[in-house]
């Protein structure tokens, strides 16, 4: 264990290459409650994108890390780059969020500092051939130079596990900020909405929410779209987000579906869902299908990790597919379409489970519990609103 200095306020760095979307949200969360709980919060990322925006407005320091989405010949510079903010903040915990910060910060770091690395979805999974194979011997590496590896979901851990990888473990579930989460007639919210104005109110729609890219799976479900028209008549599908595949998908999809690019706030395009689909093809644990349930909405996922135990008990053999099968992806979708007393029965439960296990500040306390655990001490402030004995956090060896 590293002992902070008593009566300090710890330090706490946090590494991050995303400066958007579902990553991004988290570390935002994570320092927020940190800074609230009285700790010293900064954050490492590149300048552009919202993160170091969002850390700023907070109050946290923000350190201009220029790293790249992958590992290449600037990885060097990057990992001298990140030495020297480290030895600027002297942090007592070092946290490295997804695959290029958690192998910059190892890297640079080396156990010199309690080092604590949440994959967000193991880098592996996303590439196949030499180069899937280069990822997962690095993680195998990388291990000993962490103190400790938080996976968002069970799942996550259990591939990393059966994929030789070895070190201390905690399962902390994503969590969501309930606050801008909640269900509202899709109605009042189309209404408001210009796109969706000129489809009508009761057209069935089906919103897709995360970044255009391999990953997510919008590619599989254009392809399911074709069945889920000729089966829903009238049936409308918006892509929310942007990405690298964005051209791409443009140019194979038929009329009915609609892009509505990079939002800020995505809870109105949840609001206005019968249905929220998200076709990833992998995952640690999605935020988009956790903020649709706390907006009421039912979701149709792919059974990759952390979908499963997104979901409330039961749910399973109605809300989830095996990845890349569009025609399973097109039966439940059209399925849900053509029953709405199902889908809001669906989304009750959803909501329920949502704001019951799903709440951000359960994270943040179990997040700060692996801090004290490795540093020996925490801020008593109540920043987070939940008491630190009322979360629970799975922990493997």
């Amino acid at each position: 264990m590293h002992l902070s200095t008593p009566g300090s306020r710890p330090r706490i760095l946090h590494v991050s290459q995303p400066v958007d979307g579902g990553v991004a949200r988290v570390v935002t969360d994570l320092a927020r409650a940190q800074l609230a709980a009285g700790a010293e919060v900064a954050v490492a990322c590149p300048a552009s994108g919202g993160l170091a925006t969002a850390a700023g407005d907070l109050g946290a320091g923000v350190r201009d890390w220029q790293a790249t989405r992958s590992p290449g010949p600037r990885l060097a510079r990057e990992v001298r780059s990140l030495r020297r903010i480290v030895r600027d903040v002297r942090p007592d915990v070092v946290h490295a969020h997804s695959a290029k910060a958690g192998l910059a910060v190892r890297l640079a770091v080396r156990g010199r500092v309690p080092t604590v690395f949440q994959p967000h979805a193991w880098s592996f999974e996303a590439a196949g051939g030499a180069t899937g194979l280069l990822a997962l011997n690095w993680e195998r590496l990388g291990a000993r130079w962490a103190s400790r590896m938080i996976c968002v979901s069970e799942a996550e851990r259990q591939t990393g596990q059966r994929s030789g990888i070895r070190g201390r473990w905690s399962v902390i579930p994503n969590g969501i900020d309930l606050a801008g989460y909640h269900p509202v007639p899709a109605d009042t919210v189309r209404a408001g909405i210009p796109l969706l104005t000129r489809i009508g109110p009761a057209a069935p729609l089906v919103v897709c929410v995360g970044r255009l890219c391999r990953q997510k799976g919008q590619d599989v479900l254009l392809e399911a779209w074709h069945e889920v028209t000729r089966r829903v008549p009238g049936a409308r599908l918006v892509l929310v987000g942007d990405g690298p595949d964005a051209r791409s998908l443009r140019a194979r999809a038929p009329a009915s579906v609609l892009f509505a690019g990079a939002v800020t706030d995505a809870a109105p395009w949840y609001q206005a869902a019968d249905l929220v689909v998200l076709p990833s093809r992998w995952e640690g644990m999605a935020l988009a299908p956790l903020e649709a349930m706390a907006c009421g909405r039912p979701v149709v996922l792919t059974d990759v990790d952390g979908a499963r135990e997104s979901l409330p008990p039961g749910q399973g053999p109605r809300c989830l597919v095996p990845p890349d099968r569009p025609k399973a992806l097109a039966g439940a979708v059209a399925g849900l379409l053509l029953d709405p007393p199902l889908r809001a029965s669906l989304g009750r439960q959803a909501r329920r489970y949502a704001t019951t296990t799903h709440d951000v500040r359960r994270t943040a306390a179990a997040v700060a519990d692996v801090y004290r655990d490795l540093i020996g001490t925490w801020p008593t402030g109540r920043g987070t609103g939940v008491d630190h004995t009322e979360c629970r956090e799975s922990i493997h060896t």
